[in-house]
């Protein structure tokens, strides 16, 4: 018989079926990012948190929170943008608890993956972190004992025809589901209606009958989590100018979300779309003439995350080889813009066919049933993926700090780097800005040798930075050395040298060959500041939902944030502001923004003259 599926126009009434049909203990899986189903989860907490007797363990990753911490100048900023964005987000009654260390002793809450620096701070989400890959998560939950799954789904007919679609997050579910039925092990499958996800076709979609409960009402509808995108920095502009040459026609992309993802669209937008400036990029970089010609034969996207970059991609004309199945891309999970949410919906079912959703075990492995698919399919894939530090000899940090503080978590990076050197023709292309800002210094985050790794040295691929190029892969430890080293920031080779030689790793005669000693942010300026002037390497390539003083403002009180660190670079911006003349318009808006035009303490007077200085050099300070 099939399964009778209940609906509800209560959270509370979904909450007390759960609870009638599974018992008191909860073993709650919650989709990572988007798909949660955030109303029947905070029914499923609050029960729990007045009943003791209910233990709710909740297993989830990449909890999505719309308040944003900061000092209070930044939250000026930010709290309108956060209301104008996030608004109608419903808060998840467990992340503000645990967040407040207000946990109940009957719930426990284990994420593998975290927002990336969100959770530092929190003692019980670092406890209770569990670090697996990706594809490995299915199987964790199914061996945890997970009984309910709750769910945010796309619906579309009526009645006996009524369809629902997993849409955003198939990725965990469609495995584990499989995995417990398996077992002989029940799980109580939740879907909350949520009328702005896109109706996703292909695998996503499940009959009703598959749902054992669906919460369905006005008052449980709300506005998708949509992250706005964020500014481009010049060096991921140059990084990504690095990745576009060794992409292959014909072959297979992978990027992630942010402003590498985007950068990397764009790069590629502009070998394909405008070849000359792109050739002309490439050449004040210093490259060769390799990979430089548009797309014949095109990409294919296969992706654990889906992003507005594949359809910025698509759009252009650069993401355009069909799978054997005939989709251009295959996807497990989606987030992003506002306007990315939009554009799918807005598609002719037939067009967002070819954009497939599917599980985690397709995406993020080469070895199944559909093998030999994968692997024509897969033909020349080059993987991209972000990384914190990457060390001399290969290793690269993506997730954990060397004091065991989880900053993110695995994901599927991991999964990737593994495919690279399964596939044929495939490689995993690593991307680590060179240095980074931290308490008014700077640091390299290429390093000799790191306290945690995420990818093992002898897994290592491409390691690319805003200075070039370093293929690993088969390399020994003498030439990675040397290979790193040359992109590498240059105020910090000798000393990556120095314990480079007295590890016996390279020469104690070698030395870094000329052309790489200048790698320095005013080299890559120099290089690349006609084509930022000529909006080839434009902030946000994609569009934003930061209005023109937003833009200006994020900037500046970046600049603000790291010359504050330091006692001596506040007084140098007070000083400077002495000299000021007077203001820009966009100067004055910002002011008003951020209630500093009429400064009424000695705090905000300071505040107002260090970031008038941050404001009027805006237009330098984003690189």
């Amino acid at each position: 018989m099939p399964n009778e599926t209940n609906f509800h126009a209560s959270a509370e009434a979904c909450a007390d079926a759960i609870v009638a049909r599974v018992g008191k203990r909860i073993v709650l899986g919650l989709p990572l990012g988007l798909g949660k189903a955030n109303h029947v989860a905070n029914a499923l907490y609050a029960k729990a948190a007045a009943d003791p007797s209910i233990r709710l363990h909740i297993f989830t990753a990449l909890t999505l929170e719309k308040h944003v911490d900061g000092p209070e100048i930044a939250r000026r900023l930010t709290d309108p943008i956060v209301a104008r964005l996030f608004g109608g987000y419903p808060d998840l009654a467990y992340a503000v608890a645990a967040r407040a260390g207000q946990l109940p002793a009957n719930i426990e809450v284990s994420e593998f993956f975290l927002t990336p620096g969100r959770w530092l701070g929190v003692g019980s989400a670092q406890r209770n972190y569990i670090s697996v890959n990706y594809s490995e998560a299915p199987r964790l939950l199914r061996d945890v004992g997970v009984n309910v799954i709750a769910q945010l789904v796309a619906r579309r007919g009526e009645h006996r025809s009524t369809e629902l679609s997993l849409s955003c997050n198939p990725d965990v579910t469609l495995d584990l589901l499989d995995l417990a039925r398996q077992a002989g092990q029940p799980v109580t499958l939740i879907g909350q209606v949520n009328r702005e996800l896109p109706f996703m076709p292909g695998d996503s979609v499940l009959p009703t009958t598959a749902f054992d409960d669906v919460l369905e009402a006005p008052a449980y509808e709300f506005p998708l989590f949509a992250p706005p995108k964020e500014a481009v920095s010049l060096a991921h502009h140059a990084a990504a100018l690095h990745i576009a040459r060794l992409v292959k026609d014909g072959g297979a992309l992978q990027i992630g979300i942010g402003s590498l993802g985007d950068a990397v669209a764009w790069a590629l937008i502009l070998r394909h779309r405008n070849n000359a400036a792109f050739r002309g990029l490439i050449a004040a970089l210093g490259h060769g003439e390799d990979g430089l010609a548009p797309f014949a034969e095109g990409l294919y996207g296969i992706t654990e995350m889906f992003v507005d970059a594949f359809l910025e991609l698509y759009s252009a004309g650069v993401l355009k080889r069909r799978a054997a199945d005939g989709a251009l891309l295959h996807a497990a999970f989606f987030l992003d813009a506002k306007d990315f949410y939009r554009r799918l919906r807005d598609m002719p079912e037939s067009e967002r066919a070819l954009f497939h959703m599917t599980r985690i075990s397709f995406t993020n492995r080469v070895g199944d049933p559909a093998e030999a698919r994968k692997r024509a399919d897969r033909r020349d894939a080059r993987f991209v993926n972000g990384a914190m530090i990457a060390t001399l000899l290969g290793e690269i940090v993506s997730d954990t700090r060397a004091d065991a503080r989880v900053v993110s978590g695995v994901g599927g990076q991991f999964n990737f780097v593994e495919q690279a050197h399964e596939l044929d023709g495939a490689r995993a292309i690593m991307v680590v800005n060179a240095t980074r800002m931290e308490r008014g210094h700077v640091s390299s985050n290429i390093r000799f040798a790191y306290g945690a790794s995420t990818i093992p040295r002898h897994l290592r691929d491409i390691v690319v930075s805003e200075y070039g190029v370093a293929d690993l892969r088969g390399r020994s430890d003498r030439d990675c050395v040397a290979a790193m080293l040359a992109i590498a920031d240059s105020r910090f080779q000798p000393e990556l040298l120095r314990q480079a030689k007295a590890a016996g790793k390279i020469g104690t005669g070698y030395e870094i060959p000329p052309a790489f000693r200048a790698n320095l942010p005013e080299t890559l300026r120099t290089k690349l500041a006609p084509a930022r002037a000529a909006g080839l390497l434009p902030d946000y390539p994609f569009g934003t939902d930061f209005d023109a003083v937003e833009q200006r403002l994020i900037v500046a009180l970046g600049h603000l944030k790291r010359k504050a660190a330091t006692t001596k670079g506040v007084v140098n911006m007070v000083l400077r502001s002495l000299a000021t003349g007077a203001l820009s318009p966009l100067t004055r808006d910002a002011l008003v923004r951020l209630r500093l035009d009429q400064p009424a303490t000695i705090k905000e007077k300071i505040l107002r003259r260090c970031l008038v200085v941050a404001l009027e050099g805006a237009d330098k300070w984003n690189e």
